[in-house]
């Protein structure tokens, strides 16, 4: 029964919203601005004209990855080795 009438109000309510007259907001107004003119210094920079570079390479795959920084870390010195004497 307290579902049902759960179930009840929240239909009321949710039609109540569905049914309340919303204003319209369309007309959007323009921002006016003024125009400031600069009479400063011209200045120009050089700058170098970059090429692409078209080189095709090949990528080398790894099965496991970050597999050249285990092995890097992976090294063992002579006096990492235990003493047996």
């Amino acid at each position: 029964m307290k579902a049902i009438i759960t179930l009840i109000f929240i239909l009321f309510f949710g039609a109540m919203a569905l049914a309340q007259n919303t204003q319209d907001y369309d007309t959007v107004e323009p921002l006016k601005m003024g125009a400031v003119l600069d009479s400063g210094i011209g200045t120009s920079s050089n700058f170098k004209e970059v090429k692409a570079i078209t080189k095709k390479k090949v990528a080398r795959l790894y099965k496991f990855k970050n597999s050249r920084i285990k092995k890097a870390l992976a090294f063992t010195t002579k006096k990492d080795k235990p003493k047996l004497s």
